[in-house]
């Protein structure tokens, strides 16, 4: 632990040398007064994202706020060393860029989970569940896979708040039933979006960045079960084999289209693949032309009911999914992207490089940033790795995408699954009711990084 600390202590003190991304050079400004305010800033600004729960101030309100002041204080650094408006704008656009793409991809993905949530999809697959009248056990398996696969197509956040739902009206009358199939959605939602580079905003941040192929991800298939099915089987031991209580739930019909949309959002996954594999563009542009499809349908479905003005099949506007996309969490991505961003600039990146991948090792590090992103969250730890530029192998990184999408789990605050989960349980499932089920989370968490190293070291 002294060790650890005299690393970090070295953000403050050590000299600065370049930034790897792109070949921009960083200030090398980490010991001023100005910079060390910075990391101030952002630290602030984060104690407000983790105490979202108990203030109800939204996360993404504190940070783009941080971003601002972060890269106003960058330029102003910037101009007093001499570096010129063009080598400012430069890396200023370096950070833009990267926002862009990864938000315009997370947009479309979001518009579709919202076109087949309004087609009822998910409410179809909810209804079926409550009706066929499983026991508590059988519940808690069926709800614990279904979320893990989902979550590889869907996002983590999605995928949990959707069969939360079921677990919370099964449930109802069964507190410590919904407590403890909470927690095992929430690491069933972050094991399953690890091995996809669609199940985790970290994991497709990896796959644009060029650092693995889409493919790749898919090694990390079997580290993700364990990671989830060892915690589980504990945790399905507190599970009683009993009845919930009869059901009148009324089976949900799908909407026009749902199919459809369904299978265009197969289409458009594989578009996104393909003008990155095929054509060497980013993924967004399969993305995008997906969206443009589902626009072109969406106008198709208004046509055909047209003349059933009364009837809710015939309004399908496309618009209104964008406009219920997750903005928080896309507003969120980009406070953090600019924010980590800045203090990359400034020149702290390279020294928590250089305290964490020089001073401990590659593995060592890897397995830390999981233990990280349980305290502050895995999209900056990811995105601070991802701008150390970093010289790993695909085994590094593959582990990296393991540790930083699943050691989330280990807390309820720790991915936006949980947190989001607390907030509709009731008070049911809560921070301790979580924090119950942490060791064998975090046994589960080891073992993965064990069965990665005997299937892919």
């Amino acid at each position: 632990m002294l060790r650890l600390f005299i690393l970090f202590a070295a953000l403050f003190s050590m000299p600065q040398l370049a930034l790897a991304n792109e070949g921009i050079a960083n200030l090398g400004l980490t010991g001023t007064e100005r910079g060390i305010y910075t990391v101030l800033i952002f630290i602030i600004a984060y104690g407000f994202v983790m105490a979202e729960e108990f203030t109800g101030l939204r996360k993404s309100k504190p940070v783009i706020i941080a971003a601002a002041i972060i890269w106003a204080h960058a330029a102003v650094l910037a101009a007093e060393v001499g570096v010129s408006t063009a080598d400012l704008h430069e890396a200023f656009e370096f950070n833009l860029k990267e926002y862009a793409a990864l938000m315009l991809f997370l947009l479309v993905a979001m518009t579709y989970i919202n076109a087949m949530a309004e087609r009822n999809v998910f409410e179809a697959l909810r209804s079926w569940m409550i009706r066929k009248e499983f026991n508590y056990k059988q519940l808690f398996w069926i709800t614990g896979v279904i979320t893990f696969f989902l979550s590889a197509i869907a996002d983590n956040l999605t995928s949990a708040l959707l069969v939360g739902a079921v677990v919370l009206a099964v449930g109802k009358d069964n507190e410590k039933f919904v407590a403890v199939g909470f927690v095992n959605l929430v690491v069933a939602a972050n094991a399953g979006g690890a091995f996809s580079p669609f199940g985790d905003i970290t994991t497709l941040m990896v796959w644009q960045a060029g650092y693995a192929e889409f493919f790749d991800f898919f090694a990390l298939f079997i580290p993700s079960v364990v990671n989830y099915v060892i915690p589980a089987f504990f945790m399905s031991l507190a599970v009683s084999n009993e009845q919930p209580p009869k059901s009148t739930e009324a089976a949900v019909d799908l909407k026009p289209g749902a199919i459809q949309i369904c299978v265009l959002f197969v289409l458009t996954i594989a578009a996104a693949v393909s003008f990155k594999q095929v054509f060497h563009l980013p993924p967004f542009m399969g993305m995008m032309l997906g969206l443009g499809v589902l626009m072109v349908y969406g106008f198709r479905l208004n046509t055909l009911y047209r003349a059933e003005p009364a009837s809710e099949h015939s309004e399908f506007d496309i618009f209104n999914k964008v406009r219920d996309a997750e903005w928080d969490t896309l507003f969120f991505f980009f406070g953090v992207v600019f924010a980590v961003g800045g203090l990359g600039y400034i020149g702290y990146l390279e020294l928590l490089s250089a305290a964490m991948y020089d001073g401990l090792g590659q593995t060592p590090a890897n397995i830390l940033v999981g233990f990280m992103s349980a305290i502050v969250d895995n999209i900056p730890v990811m995105f601070a790795v991802l701008s150390m530029g970093l010289d790993m192998d695909l085994y590094q990184w593959l582990l990296v995408t393991l540790t930083a999408g699943t050691g989330g789990s280990m807390l309820s605050v720790g991915s936006a699954a949980g947190v989001a989960l607390m907030g509709s349980s009731n008070h049911k499932y809560t921070f301790f009711s979580h924090l119950k089920w942490t060791p064998v989370i975090a046994l589960g968490y080891a073992a993965s990084i064990f069965v990665h190293y005997l299937v892919n070291g």
